[in-house]
């Protein structure tokens, strides 16, 4: 099979890479293992959340102080705010609404009720322009009856911390007190299937309506919509008071809602999506990368002009670490890591762990490089680079997208 680009990794960079391609006219090939981390995802986009422990207010500012080995630096400071725009505009032709600016940072509320800096917030989802200026003073927090992912004792505690006033308030109707006859059912795509009725939807306004008192918001969990808006679009309807999602544990249905979403603009543009295939080996003709094997293509490799590597880190098994070494399983790419194990973590878990750190080794242009040849073909985009920690720093998901960005305009050039 012959491409213009093969993707390895079909999560959030893998996606964005693939859907800036495709509008240009690309054949494109997504090879994508299974689900993402987006699966982790509560509804908010981090461009740079903290530096050094410290919260950052306007990342565009702090992006300019980063060493030169982050992602942001070798793709060039001045061209975040360009690709930040693009990005977002990505997500809105995808059908994704979210809402925030580069200039400054807003806040999300996690599902323990913490307060973090974001980039982007789904514009159904609470989000927090300025703690000292609260978006409302009451607040009723409905917490469905024998949810498991939604630890509300804990967020009710946490928007009170930020100056709220929370009546927490529990509630079901009869479709959730059919599924609560089998454990499993209690989940947040569970509940976001079954509710995906105008019935459904409107027996809980019903009970938003009896409930919710002198409010002036009502907050609901992130239960609602795993392909799209409408279903919360519908119930603010149905509803007298405004509403607005909190993100639940993992594994949410914002996330599902993003994922679902690009893949199906993806394939609108023409993409392939071999979903439930991975990549298992390269073949390399000097410093180019000719073609992949796959799992289930076996003999059939994968041909292209170029290719990006999306396979993210540990946690989707982009990099893989044994007791002598940190690797890149699928094509042995050069890795940025300590060679001395000792090193990659530190006995205090709040911390900085080295490790979070680790990566591909790439050039200015994130192209990857083998045995120390830069592969002139090959970009590496998303959480498999090195050089930052997305957990510490908040920002993640602005890595993936900005570097997916900017690869494409690479190969595109």
């Amino acid at each position: 099979m012959r491409m213009d680009t093969v993707i390895i990794g079909g999560g959030l960079s893998g996606l964005t890479c693939g859907i800036a391609l495709a509008k240009r006219g690309q054949r494109v090939a997504i090879v994508a293992s299974g689900q993402s981390t987006l699966m982790f995802n509560g509804g908010s986009m981090e461009l740079l959340g903290s530096i050094g422990g410290k919260t950052v207010t306007s990342p565009l500012e702090a992006i300019a102080t980063l060493p030169q080995s982050h992602p942001y630096s070798k793709i060039g400071a001045g061209n975040i705010a360009a690709l930040a725009a693009s990005a977002k505009e990505l997500l809105a032709d995808a059908g994704i609404n979210m809402e925030g600016n580069t200039s400054a940072n807003h806040w999300r509320i996690t599902p323990m009720g913490v307060a973090k800096p974001a980039w982007l917030t789904l514009s159904d989802h609470l989000r927090i322009d300025n703690l000292d200026n609260l978006p409302a003073k009451r607040v009723a927090l409905m917490c469905i009856r024998g949810f498991f992912d939604e630890p509300n004792g804990m967020l009710a505690q946490g928007l009170r911390d930020l100056g709220f006033e929370v009546k927490a308030i529990e509630f079901t109707t009869d479709d959730i007190t059919t599924l609560r006859r089998s454990p499993s059912e209690m989940r947040a795509s569970s509940l976001a299937k079954h509710l995906g009725s105008n019935n459904a939807l409107q027996r809980v306004a019903d009970q938003i309506n009896a409930l919710a008192g002198d409010a002036d918001i009502v907050l609901l969990p992130s239960v609602l919509g795993q392909n799209d808006d409408n279903d919360f679009q519908s119930l603010q309807a149905m509803a007298r008071k405004p509403l607005r999602l909190v993100a639940t544990l993992p594994p949410a249905v914002a996330g599902m809602r993003m994922q679902t979403q690009l893949r199906h603009y993806f394939k609108m543009l023409g993409g392939n999506y071999l979903m439930g295939d991975t990549a298992v080996s390269g073949a390399f003709d000097g410093d180019r990368l000719t073609s992949i094997t796959t799992a289930k293509l076996g003999d059939m490799p994968l041909k292209a002009d170029q290719f990006v590597l999306a396979t993210g880190s540990f946690i989707s098994r982009g990099l893989v670490a044994d007791y002598e070494r940190v690797y890149e399983p699928v094509l042995g790419l050069d890795v940025d890591a300590d060679a001395d194990r000792e090193q990659w973590t530190r006995f205090n878990i709040l911390e900085p762990q080295a490790y979070m750190g680790y990566g591909v080794a790439t050039d200015g242009n994130l192209r990857c490089s083998k045995q120390g040849t830069t592969i002139q073909n090959l970009h590496a985009i998303g959480s498999v680079l090195s050089g930052h920690d997305a957990v510490k720093m908040g920002d993640g998901t602005g890595v993936s997208m900005l570097t997916a960005l900017a690869a494409a305009q690479s190969i595109l050039a």
